[in-house]
């Protein structure tokens, strides 16, 4: 089996969509400005330290649980560091975004036919603030946590436990998502498609990926830019 398909891309191919939510749909400038600086922030003023100390003490503990259920668990980071995770999400719920003119692609899409689904690692208190303040989930056919499945979406076997919950044909299935070991995880699955997004954050520049297709924006897959009209 070739690496990933590389053939010209085809709405026609496809009845199901598997999106990522943070640095796909929604922009991940606000989960970078979450757990880079405002924990390490609140986290040395609970703990008397310095701002370069806090980042030296969470750096390596993050690292540790990066991939894991729990590096997504508000729950587990609240016990870990002694602090309130879920009502420090709805201090900065300000910062949530969408990507730019994602909700209009979602409605574009939707009108093609297809069905529309949320795949997120995102704990159920960080997915509850981020669905009240932008209304994400009015364009989705289906919203599902990794958390309900009980294996974060890095692990090849979260997939097969997704098709339990959401029956989808793996050949006429395309997932978009930023991050390339769930892009992996998907692939050795078997999914037809994997797409890479460049730009996940929209205050930070393109990144350069060669080991899958990559688009800049989820939108760059709009009918009208992919396929000309007849």
């Amino acid at each position: 089996m070739d690496l990933v398909s590389r053939e010209p891309f085809h709405w026609s191919d496809y009845d199901t969509v598997l999106f990522d939510m943070d640095g796909t749909l929604l922009d991940l400038k606000f989960d970078n400005y979450f757990w880079q600086e405002l924990v390490p922030e609140k986290y040395a003023e609970r703990h008397g330290l310095s701002g370069e100390q806090a980042v030296h003490v969470l750096g390596p503990r993050f690292a540790e649980r990066r991939g894991t259920l729990e590096w997504y668990c508000l729950d587990f980071w609240s016990r870990e560091l002694g602090l309130d995770i879920r009502a420090l999400k709805r201090e900065a719920e300000d910062h949530i975004d969408f990507l730019p003119d994602v909700p209009e692609f979602l409605a574009d899409i939707r009108e093609l036919g297809k069905r529309l689904v949320l795949v997120t690692n995102a704990h159920h208190g960080s997915l509850e603030v981020k669905l009240a303040r932008t209304g994400l989930d009015q364009w989705l056919d289906a919203v599902h946590t990794s958390h309900d499945l009980g294996l974060p979406k890095e692990h090849a076997d979260f997939w097969g436990r997704l098709l339990t919950v959401e029956p989808f044909d793996p050949q006429r299935t395309v997932l978009v998502d930023d991050s390339l070991p769930v892009l992996r995880s998907a692939h050795d699955f078997g999914m037809a498609r994997v797409i890479a997004i460049r730009r996940p954050d929209t205050t930070r520049p393109p990144r350069d990926i060669a080991e899958f297709p990559a688009i800049e924006a989820v939108t760059d897959l709009h009918p009208r830019r992919r396929e000309p009209e007849d």
